[in-house]
């Protein structure tokens, strides 16, 4: 392609925005939720139909879908050299119990929308384009969240996957084989050119700063910590409050410590004590036991030490006081990483030529491409989503937002593929 015919092809290289809408608002009939969001969590009568749907489009626009052991599904548009390797975009259609339209789905769909938009403008790449659909990223019905990527990526054992089960005992594999998408194809293995990811920001800063586009330069790392405090049952009627070892008051008291701890590391830290447990869970009984879980994240793997480091520290003077036992066990663990480079600058250079409005970001959410990364490089583009609300029914974007994160990923998808006619 000639320097004259390939800046003309970059002009022209938009996605068609009122099709990803359609797309978007024709994929959230499936799994509605109770007010306009979505329940279509994985492996579930819903996530079947969500998939069947995304595989008639996909046929439709002339790609090749075959999926993975792990379920996850692959739309290949052939290169003009099949023998090199694939990039890879997209993200999940799994939701939350009660998600949003967007979340996850938004990824996917704008995957397919970038090659029916290079289908339109009859554009080759040299390298295959596949569009991925990522079994169980939420993690709402089976943990962990991430599960497919992290099998993919080796991060996670396939087989221990196929083992967890849900909260009425069903098996993560036999669900996957229920529905009709325990695939044959082997999980990961292979080489990678690249891996985009458009998601929602799921946070308010594009919004509030009025910016288009926020190009993901790192993937906050997280510990999940299960802190158990024992302390002594008594009646709560007459039992003096100076004679109590009360563990519901010492969660209290952790899950205050976990926000003390937070704040010491502005602005990127971030740690909430979202799950707690009282026993016996009775109005009239001072509780015995509690058990917290906390969410720590940082992108610095140092900082997060000193976090969780900190918590253990002040946790056990906390139940010393008190007199309260306590144990405290690491539950879930991954790395801060720090996205491709030259994926990263594709990415700023696509938002740059459209003339959209950007910054760089880290993700405080975990996603596919965090696990992907691992194996491939990766990179991820976020859209504004309003008020920053996400994991909600009231999640929303505008088709705007939606056709700026789209066009940026159109673009540097394409050039990675490198385009030759």
């Amino acid at each position: 392609m000639t320097e004259t015919s390939l800046a003309r092809t970059n002009d022209n290289l938009r996605i068609d925005g009122d099709r990803l809408w359609r797309s978007l608002e024709e994929m959230a009939k499936i799994g509605p939720g109770l007010r306009g969001g979505n329940n279509r969590q994985t492996l579930t009568d819903a996530d079947r139909e969500g998939r069947l749907l995304f595989r008639s489009w996909c046929e439709a626009a002339g790609l090749t879908v075959t999926v993975d052991q792990m379920g996850t599904m692959f739309a290949r548009r052939d290169g003009t050299d099949n023998s090199l390797p694939p990039v890879l975009v997209g993200s999940h259609l799994d939701t939350q119990p009660t998600g949003g339209r967007y979340d996850g789905v938004l990824g996917v769909l704008a995957g397919l929308e970038l090659v029916r938009s290079l289908n339109d403008l009859g554009i080759r790449t040299r390298h295959p384009i596949e569009v991925v659909n990522w079994t169980n990223e939420e993690g709402s019905r089976f943990s962990p969240g991430m599960m497919a990527s992290g099998v993919f990526a080796g991060m996670l054992d396939r087989d221990y996957a196929y083992g967890r089960t849900d909260a009425k005992g069903l098996r993560f594999g036999d669900e996957l084989e229920r529905i009709g998408f325990k695939g044959d194809r082997p999980v990961g293995g292979r080489k990678i050119r690249a891996y985009y990811e458009l998601h929602i920001e799921q946070g308010p800063i594009l919004e509030e700063e009025g910016l288009d586009i926020g190009i993901v330069t790192h993937g906050q790392g997280l510990r999940w910590l299960r802190v158990t405090l024992t302390g002594r049952e008594a009646h709560a009627g007459s039992t003096p409050m100076n004679r109590r070892l009360n563990a519901a008051l010492g969660a209290a008291r952790i899950a205050e410590l976990v926000e003390t701890i937070a704040w010491r590391y502005p602005p990127l830290a971030v740690g909430n004590a979202g799950y707690m447990e009282l026993y016996p869970n009775s109005p009239n009984i001072v509780a015995g036991k509690a058990v917290v879980v906390i969410d720590f994240r940082h992108p610095d793997w140092s900082v997060l030490i000193a976090m969780t480091e900190a918590l253990a520290s002040e946790g056990r003077a906390i139940a010393k006081e008190m007199g309260l036992g306590i144990e405290i066990e690491e539950i879930s663990a991954s790395d801060p990483v720090a996205f491709d480079k030259a994926c990263v600058a594709a990415l700023r250079k696509a938002a740059t030529e459209l003339g959209y409005s950007h910054r760089d970001m880290v993700s405080g959410a975990g996603h596919d491409a965090i696990q992907v990364s691992h194996v491939a490089p990766a990179a991820m583009v976020f859209c504004p989503c309003v008020g920053g609300i996400s994991h909600n029914e009231d999640e929303a974007i505008t088709p705007e937002w939606a056709r700026a994160g789209t066009d940026v990923l159109l673009r540097a998808v394409a050039e990675t593929a490198e385009i030759v006619s």
